[in-house]
């Protein structure tokens, strides 16, 4: 039993199961807020797993309890008061309420399948890599919006530039080149790929262009969809 747990009553309330919309940022602000030895109390309809890292990495210790209507009580209790969000892969799945607007239990079967795949403890497929396998699946379905942000985790977590040359080059011999030259090279995807090389050749760090593809590929820009 955590000794914290019994002061978790007085943590702040923040009820998610009806808000709409890409509301981590709202949780990531208020969780900053709170400081050492106090905490915030988020209810959700499902397990909020993609979550978990996130207030980890903001210093905060977690306990999750499930009642009887199938609600979550999750208790993020904050031991210090530190942040590490650069250690934190970007572009987290957001799309999970959308599933509890149809069914809470399904939510709850899909963050787990998701939490299985991706967070899957000693995984023989390095994640950099799996990302790279996800992201060709991606395009060869037609999901360009997945495969550039496959694309730019890949590159957080080391991707170099001539490993997505010879990816592209993959996509030219597998698709051809009048698929290529329609629908890649005219994509989100292919945007984001040239970013990183110019930038690269501009001598900018990797660091400075995750900035950049943050802001023109990520939540915050309403092109990509992601604010609906």
């Amino acid at each position: 039993m955590k000794e914290w747990l019994t002061i978790r009553n007085n943590f702040e309330a923040f009820d998610v199961r009806t808000l709409k919309g890409n509301f981590l940022q709202a949780i990531v602000l208020k969780a900053k807020q709170i400081p050492r030895g106090n905490g915030l109390l988020i209810i959700q309809n499902f397990e909020p797993i993609p979550l978990y890292t996130t207030m980890k990495n903001l210093g905060f210790d977690i306990f999750t309890e499930k009642d009887d209507e199938n609600n979550y009580y999750c208790y993020f209790y904050r031991e210090n008061e530190i942040e590490r969000e650069d250690k934190e892969l970007p572009l987290k799945p957001i799309v999970m309420p959308r599933y509890a607007d149809i069914d809470p239990q399904l939510a709850d079967l899909t963050v787990n399948f998701w939490d299985h795949i991706w967070n899957k403890d000693n995984p023989a497929l390095e994640l950099k890599y799996k990302l790279l396998i996800s992201l060709a699946n991606a395009v060869g379905l037609g999901r360009i919006r997945q495969a550039t942000r496959e694309i730019i985790k890949a590159y957080y977590l080391g991707i170099s530039v001539e490993q997505m040359e010879e990816l592209f080059a993959l996509f030219v011999w597998n698709q051809g080149i009048g698929h290529f030259s329609s629908e890649i090279a005219q994509s989100s995807l292919f945007k984001a790929f040239l970013l990183i090389k110019n930038l690269e050749r501009k001598g900018k760090n990797r660091d400075e262009i995750m900035i950049v593809l943050n802001e023109k590929f990520g939540e915050k820009n309403p092109e990509m969809g992601f604010n609906n």
